[in-house]
């Protein structure tokens, strides 16, 4: 579990990072240069003979859908909404992590389902401000993708690395990122109008710091954290780094001037909820179960 605090912590920084640095660039050209720079750093420790050939199609997959085809919605969306709505929107990951995880395993676990709603509740009482700007619904729209997307990536790598635990993270991990930039690499070789792009040196930094610490240690941390716990307290961490978000983006980048001590109260009841939803799921239950 210290893995998906640490990542949670890092991943806070990221939402008013995006909105503030990298604001008006092309979305799909940023997606790839990030997993461009996460993937230089896995192919350091990338072993191809760790794993057959059906394993590395399958790990390929999962990194395109839940880093290229999340980053390419979540990195859209921030050209219809704030980044501290970015956040907010996420807030149904943790459903979406419980459900995929009973569809794949045909089976109902009520303490992952009341954790995963405990972290959703507590994500939706957060009111990072009253006002809301841009087009919502898009932005409603492409977050839901965007989570759906890293739902299945968290809950399919959990399954396979729970099937081959022997096989170090850091050996397998460059398929993922690997996949992710292929589909975004994809979408930007159709969709970015290269003649337009034209990056700051501190867009650069930002960039480069994001690819190495965000998407590349962060994804590591995140994924190999989610195979160590159970479904439901992956579910609620999901929500984690709502709070911490909202909490960066207004007193770190100052997005959101005059708070009020009804939104201060709200963040710290909402964050209560989320840790309620990480405790639930922690508990012991009675009937031995093979999750935990």
């Amino acid at each position: 579990m210290i893995y998906l605090i640490f990542v949670s912590i890092l991943w806070a920084f990221s939402f008013g990072l995006i909105g503030s640095a990298l604001a008006g660039l092309d979305s799909f050209f940023v997606a790839t240069l990030r997993l461009f720079c996460a993937s230089c750093v896995f192919l350091f420790f990338l072993k191809p003979s760790a794993i057959g050939k059906g394993s590395r199609i399958r790990l390929f997959f999962y990194g395109a859908i839940q880093f290229g085809l999340m980053y390419s919605c979540y990195m859209k969306a921030y050209q219809y909404i704030p980044s501290h709505l970015v956040a907010l929107f996420s807030v149904f990951t943790p459903i979406y992590v419980v459900l995929i995880h009973e569809i794949r395993n045909k089976e109902f676990f009520l303490k992952y389902t009341v954790a995963a709603f405990l972290s959703v509740l507590g994500a939706t009482f957060i009111k990072a401000q009253e006002e809301t700007s841009g087009d919502i619904l898009i932005g409603f729209g492409l977050m839901q993708i965007a989570g759906v997307s890293f739902a299945f990536g968290q809950v399919a790598y959990r399954n396979w690395k729970r099937s081959h635990p022997a096989i170090p993270d850091r050996s397998i991990f460059a398929w993922l990122s690997l996949g992710g930039l292929f589909f975004c690499g994809l979408f930007a070789s159709y969709m970015t109008d290269r003649a337009k792009v034209a990056i700051t040196t501190e867009q650069a930094i930002a960039i480069v710091y994001l690819g190495i610490f965000a998407s590349g240690l962060g994804f590591f941390l995140w994924n190999k954290g989610a195979s160590q716990t159970n479904p439901g307290t992956l579910a609620a961490f999901n929500n984690m780094v709502v709070p911490l978000a909202v909490i960066v983006s207004l007193f770190v980048f100052g997005e959101i001037k005059d708070l009020q001590t009804e939104s201060l109260i709200r963040l710290l009841v909402g964050t209560l909820f989320i840790g309620m939803g990480i405790f639930v799921a922690q508990r012991k239950t009675v009937t031995p179960s093979s999750e935990g």
